[in-house]
This record gives C-alpha cells, sequence and structure tokens, in this order.
C-alpha cells in the first residue's frame, strides 16, 4: 500500500517557520549533499500532497526550473487541499475532495507509488491528528528561533514513532526519518 510521507524542514527548537513568517534560515545551509538526498527523497514519489500556501509558492517557482529534480516536481500528480482555491494552473495539479481523510484513502487504496507531503504544515497538522501520515522525514536544521509557527501545534494525542534512519550533512542539518508505530 502506498505511504503518505511528511518532509518537513524545521529549527532544533521544532519550528518550521520564525514569528513573521519567515522561512530565511532554511536555505542558508542547503548544500549539495542535501540536494541529492533530496532527490533520492523523491525516489519511488509520484504523488505531492499539498496545502494552498505550499501549492501557491511551488506552482509559482517549479515550472520555471530546469533539471532531473524540476522534471520530477512539474510532472508528477499534485494533489491540493484547499477550501479557497478555485483553479490550479500548474501541470498535473488537481484539486482534493472536502474530506482529507477520504481523500486520503482512496489514493492509498489506489496502485502507484508513494505521496510526499512538503511543507504545507497546516495541512499536515491536520493529518497528524487523523493519524494519517505513514513517515516522517524531519530536516533538522542548526538554528534556533526561539519562537514562530511549531510544526507540532495542536497535536492532542501522543503520536508514537520509531526511528528507522538519520542522515547528517557537513552542514549540520541532521534528517531524522520515523515511521509511525505499527506501520
Amino acid at each position: 500500500m502506498r505511504k503518505v510521507i511528511l518532509a518537513e524542514f524545521l529549527t532544533l527548537d521544532g519550528f518550521i517557520e520564525g514569528p513573521a513568517g519567515e522561512m530565511d534560515w532554511d536555505m542558508e545551509v542547503f548544500d549539495d549533499d542535501m540536494e541529492r538526498y533530496a532527490d533520492e527523497q523523491i525516489t519511488g514519489v509520484d504523488t505531492l500532497l499539498l496545502g494552498r500556501r505550499t501549492y501557491e509558492i511551488f506552482a509559482g517557482a517549479w515550472p520555471k526550473e530546469t533539471g532531473e529534480f524540476a522534471d520530477k516536481m512539474n510532472g508528477m500528480e499534485k494533489v491540493v487541499f484547499s477550501r479557497t482555491l478555485k483553479k490550479l494552473d500548474w501541470n498535473n495539479a488537481r484539486l482534493a475532495g472536502d474530506d482529507a481523510a477520504e481523500e486520503i484513502a482512496r489514493l492509498k487504496a489506489r496502485p502507484g507509488g508513494n505521496m510526499l507531503i512538503y511543507g504545507s504544515a497546516r495541512f499536515a497538522q491536520s493529518l497528524m491528528r487523523q493519524d494519517l501520515i505513514d513517515e516522517y522525514r524531519l530536516w533538522v536544521h542548526p538554528v534556533v528561533l526561539g519562537q514562530g509557527k511549531p510544526l507540532f501545534a495542536d497535536v492532542k494525542e501522543r503520536i508514537k514513532l520509531t526511528l528507522v534512519d538519520t542522515r547528517l550533512f557537513g552542514t549540520g542539518v541532521c534528517v531524522l526519518r520515523y515511521k509511525a508505530a505499527g506501520r
């Protein structure tokens, strides 16, 4: 069965953006090794699951990019979870149904590769609360913000995870790969 994988950049203190929405800290240390790992990360993935804000950022940027990674990003199916968007212009993008859990169940039942969530914090948090994320890939950056938007906001129940892999980069970024317990 297909898996839902969350890939998220976050600070050592658990924030995905600063208090004013800034995310400038995440690309300050992005190097060639991290780029290769990002490419490995989408191997076996054929669907992106995106919230509105991340969709708008990606749709404004990726179609202008070139190269193998950009080709993969532009070519794969994109399922966008939004109550406000009415039209999607990025290649192979479609709006999800109103019920995220039902949409995820339909997608998981289909044949194909895994599904990847990049960013899309509010959407990811809603899936966490419904126990719909199978794997977490947390790109922990060597910076402390002290305040901002936490990744694990509004989590009401314990999420048990099992560490399956770590990857440390020369930049100090460490990717922690967890699977949801029982999966």
